[in-house]
């Protein structure tokens, strides 16, 4: 290869699963004439992570995965070197890809007590499989950030907890997995992500903590991967002050982090992958194109995620960077990609999805991460009232008939409403219906995950949930994320708290099961909730 060929391989710009023809042929274009080393995928161009301002509607489509793999055979064929492909699969390809298997969040897995910490293993092993099956070989996933700030807009629930030992642990678990089934991993996002309070898509999150504080809490799960041989790590849009002489620069810029920090004194020599190019904390530092490829690369990274200016970018690089920096950064990459195999002939892996072990795998999870947050006796007070007549169950954001509601009906009959929208407190008159019950059942399907507007909690159903919690004996369970617990009024007036985390089939019956058998709750909050 040319200097400029090896170039071409640093380049990993974004493509659509849901796209038009003719952005398909301009891939097939930039992959002939430029020699890119790899893709990454999303599901379209109004999806979340490339659609910030949210004013395109995502259309979905059932056949995406499909599509996926067809476009997978069909760009490998335009490519002299072999294309790594990537994606975001953090829960699953169900985070890009419809009708795909899915698996619990990350704060889920961090709920389970660390004696099942095999069954993240297998979260790791079945997510390589699946990748494995489409054609992809590179997950940028898991996080190593760590959940020490409630207020994180975009971090929450995809981090394994507040515990940087447990977090640590577990991504390592994770990613044993998928390397088992011949999946690269990619530990995210370095320097640490958690405790901030800007999302980076948006704009830039500046940590203010120093070196020795970092070095005690944020880098330790880094530290871990780097010891465990880690395939790769990504470089967050954030900025870092105490370790870049003030200056608010984000991390994927800054060769004191990259260079002097991760590689220097962390002693790294990984494949290290610059976060999306697009998001916004860096895409609009530069007028000039190719200005910001250049230099993310001369900062430190080898890969350059979602860059959007291939050609000018390649241009750039060639100009100022020395042959022996291109040398280094194209050897990790064919490292990498004959790691995953890309260099074998015979590297085709067509599998069906075996949906029946995702669902029995996340059975398990659910079985393992139940949390009672509090428990008076819930379930010896909710079958006296089943006996006396005075029972009642309400389902919020979601019909009666769901799996929660449908598994209790046998032992535990009594009348049903649903809150779908907090308009049903004002049309319907079943807050009067409410009267001739004392114990109330109430599932609470948190409507998102991400904490923005109360996690899209209407202030009438929280002021509706304050009401029944100070008038009633309440039994809440949370099919969501616990960090909305913080925004419910009263809860300390509950008699219990049951939280699942996911509003999965297998999460419902599970809690079910739990308060009909009275049966322990193995799981335990993995962040820090001030709630009661």
């Amino acid at each position: 290869m040319t200097l400029q060929q090896k170039i071409g391989q640093f380049f990993f710009p974004a493509v659509f699963i849901n796209d038009t023809e003719e952005n398909i042929q301009e891939t097939e274009r930039l992959i002939k004439e430029h020699n890119i080393g790899g893709l990454t995928f999303f599901h379209s161009r109004a999806s979340a992570a490339t659609n910030y301002e949210t004013k395109k509607k995502v259309e979905f489509n059932d056949d995406s995965f499909q599509r996926l793999k067809d476009l997978i055979v069909r760009y490998q064929k335009c490519a002299t070197t072999p294309l790594l492909m990537s994606i975001d699969a953090e829960w699953g390809l169900a985070m890009r890809v419809e009708k795909t298997p899915q698996y619990p969040y990350a704060i889920t897995l961090g709920a389970l007590p660390d004696s099942e910490i095999g069954l993240v293993y297998e979260v790791g092993k079945q997510i390589g499989l699946d990748l494995k099956s489409a054609g992809i070989h590179y997950n940028l996933a898991p996080l190593a950030d760590i959940n020490n700030n409630p207020n994180n807009p975009v971090i929450g629930y995809r981090s394994f907890g507040s515990n940087k030992e447990k977090v640590a642990r577990f991504a390592l678990e994770y990613l044993r997995g998928m390397s088992d089934v011949g999946i690269l991993g990619c530990l995210k996002h370095f320097p640490g992500h958690g405790n901030t309070n800007v999302d980076s898509h948006l704009g830039l999150p500046v940590l203010t903590e120093n070196l020795e504080q970092l070095l005690e809490n944020e880098l330790v799960p880094f530290i871990k991967g780097i010891e465990n041989n880690v395939d790769s790590i990504m470089i967050g849009h954030l900025a870092v002050p105490a370790l870049n002489d003030g200056k608010e620069t984000s991390a994927t810029l800054s060769k004191n982090i990259i260079e002097s920090l991760l590689r220097e004194r962390l002693g790294y020599d990984g494949l290290v992958i610059s976060d999306a190019l697009n998001m916004h904390s860096v895409s609009k530092l530069y007028d000039t194109k190719g200005l910001l490829e250049w230099e993310a690369f001369n900062a430190g990274n080898d890969v350059l995620c979602f860059a959007e200016n291939v050609a000018e970018g390649i241009q750039k690089i060639l100009k100022n960077a020395t042959p022996e920096r291109i040398e280094a950064s194209y050897n990790r990459i064919m490292k990498c990609k004959q790691k995953a195999g890309l260099f074998d002939l015979n590297r085709t892996i067509s599998r069906d999805f075996d949906f029946k072990i995702t669902s029995d795998l996340n059975k398990k999870i659910a079985q393992n991460c139940i949390t009672a947050i509090k428990d008076n006796n819930s379930s010896i007070i909710v079958f006296d009232a089943k006996n006396r007549e005075r029972l009642a169950k309400i389902s919020i954001y979601k019909s009666t008939d769901n799996p929660f509601f449908n598994a209790l009906k046998i032992k535990l009959p009594s009348a049903e409403f649903a809150v779908e929208s907090g308009n049903d407190l004002v049309t319907t008159n079943f807050i009067e219906k409410l009267a001739e019950f004392d114990t109330l059942i109430i599932s609470l399907f948190v409507p998102k995950a991400k904490p923005l507007n109360n996690f899209d909690i209407e202030d009438s159903v929280l002021e509706f949930l304050g009401q029944q919690f100070q008038t009633k004996k309440c039994v809440l369970h949370v099919f969501g994320n616990p960090f909305a617990l913080q925004v419910i009024p009263n809860l300390e007036k509950t008699i219990g708290i049951v939280e699942m985390y996911q509003d999965f089939t297998e999460f419902q019956e599970v809690a079910a099961e739990q308060l009909l058998e009275d049966t322990e709750c193995k799981g335990k909050i993995p962040v820090v909730l001030s709630i009661l």
